[in-house]
């Protein structure tokens, strides 16, 4: 029994050899990178990004806050919707904005909601654990002035075999204490799509 169960497995994996698919996988730099769907991709969020934050780092009204306060805006990243009828992960496209903004220090940034809550967790325990010199204090947060939020929204005009697709990604700061709108600016990528016929 045990020799023809051993005999089965080998013969199974034997087979699912021969019929395996062959698959071949090449690092490609970002310039490089293809557009094999016609769908939303890493490039799209790469022109996006670079367009809004050229725009967000170059806002008058941004230098202004600081020109006032004598200090960098301080901003917190909030919800980007995805209104398309795509599966998008916006949270790329807002950690992409995020990291560079920050590093061009025109604006500062808070920890977003769910970033807090594990930050504020490891402040209890150290207040139960840590020592009093280490132990970091609960009630320091620094409050945000601004919020990050924006929203990624998909027109697709369809006829026959060719399609128009165009993806419009708005940003916002908001004053979140006076709920006015600081600045806005939108970034569009456009494509079209030919479906090949099928042979």
């Amino acid at each position: 029994m045990k020799k023809g169960l051993i005999v089965l497995v080998s013969l199974l994996s034997l087979t699912s050899m021969l019929f395996a698919k062959e698959v071949k996988v090449k690092r490609v730099g970002a310039e490089e990178s293809k557009d094999l769907s016609g769908k939303w991709n890493d490039n799209d969020v790469q022109i996006v990004c670079n367009e809004l934050i050229e725009k967000c780092i170059s806002s008058p009204r941004i230098a202004r806050f600081e020109s006032e306060n004598g200090r960098a805006p301080v901003v917190i990243i909030g919800r980007i919707k995805n209104e398309s009828d795509e599966l998008l992960d916006t949270s790329i496209v807002a950690k992409r904005l995020q990291t560079a903004i920050l590093n061009s220090g025109v604006l500062e940034f808070v920890a977003s909601s769910n970033e807090r809550t594990e930050i504020r967790e490891e402040k209890f325990d150290q207040a139960e654990h840590a020592s009093m010199e280490t132990a970091k204090a609960i009630d320091n947060e620094e409050g945000a002035d601004f919020i990050m939020q924006g929203s990624v929204k998909a027109i697709v005009e369809t006829a026959g075999k060719e399609s128009f697709k165009t993806y419009d990604v708005t940003l916002t700061l908001t004053n979140i204490e006076t709920n006015r709108l600081v600045w806005q600016e939108q970034a569009t990528v456009r494509k079209y799509i030919k479906s090949k016929k099928k042979r």
